[in-house]
């Protein structure tokens, strides 16, 4: 059994996709041990309470200094024993002793085709911003293991959709999602789980 917790900041949308495919079948031997968000009110906590997840909150106010919060959120994940942490729209740069921590065992959905409209700045509606200026046609989402870098880890899976005439950037984030995010990140879970894709290592 797979043991995951994953790691929100807003509406999770992703989390609810990786809840339904649990609930289906389509991720098989898998288990939430809990979701972890750094915004008390976060709309992905009711969604996991909703389904009986435990759930962690952890907000900056309670710890503003970085390296502090860092150190309690790295205590927190260690004494859980799980065996992945799925990052689903979380909005917190990981430090590198986290990262180092967990090596080979974080993963993150991004809403483009890494290695375009990645990094630095680029993150929720940016990403969707800065196609549209680029003019690009096909854009789409990425899974990939999490490093020391932003955006910067090993690709596991990815998925194109196409740009259409008129798209507003949260048009086409919703395309992103509906068609790529809410497909790839369940699915990509699920290898982990059968052991199809290697972590870990």
């Amino acid at each position: 059994m797979l043991k995951i917790a994953v790691c929100v900041s807003g509406g999770g949308t992703n989390l609810q996709a990786i809840i339904d495919a649990i609930e289906s079948g389509k991720i098989k031997d898998t288990k939430i041990e809990f979701v972890f968000s750094n915004n008390k009110n976060a709309y992905a906590l009711t969604r996991a309470e909703n389904k009986g997840i435990k759930t962690i909150s952890l907000s900056k106010k309670d710890i503003p200094e970085v390296k502090a919060y860092d150190e309690k959120m790295t205590e927190i994940f260690k004494s859980t024993g799980i065996d992945l942490i799925v990052l689903a729209g979380f909005l917190h740069n990981l430090s590198p002793e986290f990262t180092r921590a967990f090596k080979n065992r974080i993963i993150n959905i991004h809403p483009s085709l890494i290695p375009s409209f990645c990094g630095k700045g680029f993150y929720g509606l940016h990403v969707h911003e800065g196609v549209l200026n680029r003019g690009v046609k096909v854009t789409g989402a990425t899974v990939h293991m999490v490093d020391e870098g932003i955006d910067t880890g090993r690709i596991l899976m990815q998925k194109a959709v196409c740009v259409d005439e008129g798209d507003t950037p949260e048009v086409l984030q919703k395309r992103v999602m509906e068609q790529a995010e809410w497909v790839i990140l369940p699915e990509t879970i699920n290898k982990i789980a059968s052991g199809e894709i290697k972590i870990g290592e």
